[in-house]
């Protein structure tokens, strides 16, 4: 016979009150553990976790099955796509690009999104001077409307996951304001697809990055405070 695709009506009603949940936990893990999976393994094991935090929330034992691990796995994309969708908008505000097909306006455009992409300047609080480097208000902004926009969102609900703030989850913002400001390279604003093709290896290195920074200013704790204080303006 065909084959259907998995919906979650498939499921009964308590496997499916659990899947919800497994579902909102699988996407904090994602966003805070591996934002771009490298393998299935990885996938699957964060699925294994939120299955299991899941239950031991609800205090059920149901077999985790390999279409319920599907139906969580399904969402990693999706996730990161969410993420994008909202920082467009308040990339394109923040840095000031204009939504004009006027020949000055396409190159001032173009200009912009060159000189914000040129040694990643876009991180800097102060991208003309180069100062303030992870301290840009888009993280914030980022931050407030992805995990903490009410009291029940997912950064209040699930804050073991977020506090401290993942090194993880900073670079995914960063990559997602990337593709925003890719998106402008023409002068005219183009829709670019935030695939793990395209946007794995920008991860990478904006995760590396992070990490050395840590590193090197690890006697001032700069990055864990940098996380505190993102994490206490959106709480």
């Amino acid at each position: 016979g065909t084959r259907q695709r998995l919906k979650a009506s498939n499921f009964d009603d308590v496997t499916k009150d659990l899947l919800t949940t497994a579902m909102s936990i699988y996407r904090c893990l994602v966003v805070t553990c591996a934002p771009f999976p490298e393998t299935l393994i990885i996938e699957t094991k964060l699925a294994k976790d939120a299955w299991r935090e899941a239950s031991n929330m609800a205090e059920l034992t149901i077999q985790l099955t390999p279409s319920l691990v599907k139906m969580m796995t399904r969402r990693t994309s999706q996730v990161r796509g969410e993420l994008k969708t909202k920082m467009r908008i308040l990339t394109a505000s923040f840095f000031g690009f204009r939504a004009s097909r006027s020949i000055p306006a396409i190159k001032e455009n173009r200009d912009l999104a060159e000189s914000l992409k040129e040694g990643s300047c876009f991180v800097f609080k102060d991208w003309e001077m180069k100062s303030g480097i992870y301290k840009t208000d888009l993280i914030q902004s980022a931050i407030n409307h992805m995990w903490f926009a009410n009291r029940s969102d997912k950064g209040i609900v699930y804050a073991k996951y977020f506090d401290p703030l993942p090194v993880q989850t900073m670079a995914l913002i960063l990559t997602a304001i990337e593709c925003c400001i890719d998106e402008w390279m023409t002068g005219v604003k183009e829709d670019i697809k935030f695939s793990s093709l395209a946007y794995s290896p920008v991860y990478l290195l904006h995760l590396n990055s992070l990490r050395r920074f840590n590193e090197r200013t690890a006697a001032y704790k700069l990055l864990g405070k940098i996380g505190v204080n993102l994490l206490n303006v959106a709480q």
